[in-house]
């Protein structure tokens, strides 16, 4: 919580303390409550500024980037994933008030309530200080990520990446074989990709999506070192 207050200070930014409130209400702990007002509303609010306030960042600082790669660096930053460690680098999971089923499963530091509650925070923000405070409270933590997922070329996706690298070698449409393991709660996921007859080196992560992007991972390095240079990808 001293990191989130000690940035919208150095921003000059105050937040109504209603808002903020509410921004950290969780439906889990309104609906133990009476059905108290929640955060769902912000959230709303908060996932359309910041979608606004990085689209615009991006359409204006890489005037060079075709659509699709601008489409590639708003996905990288703006997701579940990447909110919610914002939010943990805020220190926002000890100020989340969840309901006690949340509380017993460690909501307060799961990535998608992590997510939610830091763009609900955002909305809050929004209606407390305006959209110039939004957009200084949004540059400073997201240009510098904007950045570095600038210099990733294909690994901003691997899937869509090496979709692409298939396409322009003219071997087929990419699909994912998906094996799990594990108990419920600690579920390990492994993918490979197939291509054709080729089968390539595994993937693996805590989910399918992250099992999936390894896979496509280990099969665009596979392809790309036996592939011609003209028929690389722009993003390669």
């Amino acid at each position: 919580m001293r990191r989130l207050q000690g940035l919208l200070s150095q921003l000059g930014i105050t937040i109504d303390p209603q808002l903020f409130e509410l921004a950290l209400t969780h439906r889990s702990f309104a609906y133990e409550n009476g059905a108290i007002p929640h955060n769902e509303r912000l959230e709303f609010l908060g996932d359309s500024v910041l979608g606004v306030v990085v689209t615009q960042h991006l359409y204006l600082t890489f005037p060079g980037h075709t659509e699709g790669r601008l489409a590639k660096l708003r996905a990288a930053v703006v997701n579940a994933n990447s909110l919610a460690h914002v939010a943990r680098s805020l220190e926002l999971g000890a100020q989340i008030r969840p309901g006690p089923g949340e509380i017993s499963t460690d909501g307060a530091d799961k990535s998608s309530i992590l997510a939610d509650t830091f763009e609900a925070v955002l909305g809050a923000l929004y209606l407390s200080a305006g959209r110039d405070a939004a957009d200084r409270f949004v540059h400073h933590i997201f240009d510098p990520l904007i950045g570095q997922a600038d210099e990733l070329g294909a690994g901003l996706d691997w899937k869509t990446s090496l979709q692409e690298l298939c396409a322009a070698l003219g071997v087929g449409v990419p699909g994912y074989e998906i094996s799990e393991s594990g108990p419920d709660h600690l579920k390990q996921f492994e993918a490979v990709a197939v291509v054709g007859t080729l089968r390539f080196s595994p993937g693996s992560g805590r989910s399918k999506k992250q099992a999936e992007q390894g896979a496509a991972q280990a099969a665009f390095e596979e392809l790309s070192a036996t592939a011609p240079a003209e028929d690389q990808p722009a993003d390669a």
